[in-house]
């Protein structure tokens, strides 16, 4: 085994930054082109995905179905309710009890993280708006992630 910067494990530390940076471009270009007014979420999605030591798909799922339980969710309570304190431990705890029921555990964190940004950054936009473009920049980063890591695995995760 060589050793020094031509070693395997640096070899596949390099191949794996370099796929992380074009995958979040890939994402960042087509959310700009689709013109999401929130595009970075895309990108950011991406990077959760593909550099997570969770299997991808077992990922990707779970921040598709917290993603979309937090958005509905958010946005509800922000029609509905000021984004008090009282508001915002209500969501963030039917977020987790709805994943414990669905019995997608996993998904409580994206749940909870989207539900806060839908409830608690002001905005001018309606909140069922904020809450579909926050679902469409997040899922196209999580669809960006698959493609890329489907096309281009890396062996050695564990960099």
């Amino acid at each position: 085994m060589a050793s020094g910067i031509f070693s395997e494990a640096n070899r596949d530390s390099m191949l794996d930054s370099l796929r992380t940076t074009l995958a979040a471009m890939a994402a960042m270009f087509l959310a700009r082109m689709l013109k999401l007014p929130e595009y970075y979420w895309a990108p950011i999605s991406t990077i959760v995905i593909v550099q997570s030591t969770i299997p991808p798909l077992t990922l990707g799922w779970q921040r598709f179905v917290g993603t979309a339980m937090g958005a509905v969710l958010g946005a509800a309570l922000a029609t509905y309710f000021h984004p008090t304190l009282t508001t915002y431990a209500a969501g963030v705890f039917v977020c987790g009890v709805a994943a414990w029921l669905l019995r997608i555990g996993g998904a409580y964190r994206f749940a909870a993280i989207t539900l806060s940004i839908i409830l608690l950054i002001p905005r001018e936009r309606a909140p069922w708006i904020t809450a579909w473009h926050r679902f469409l920049e997040v899922s196209l980063g999580i669809a960006v992630a698959l493609v890329v890591m489907t096309l281009w695995p890396i062996k050695n995760k564990n960099l």
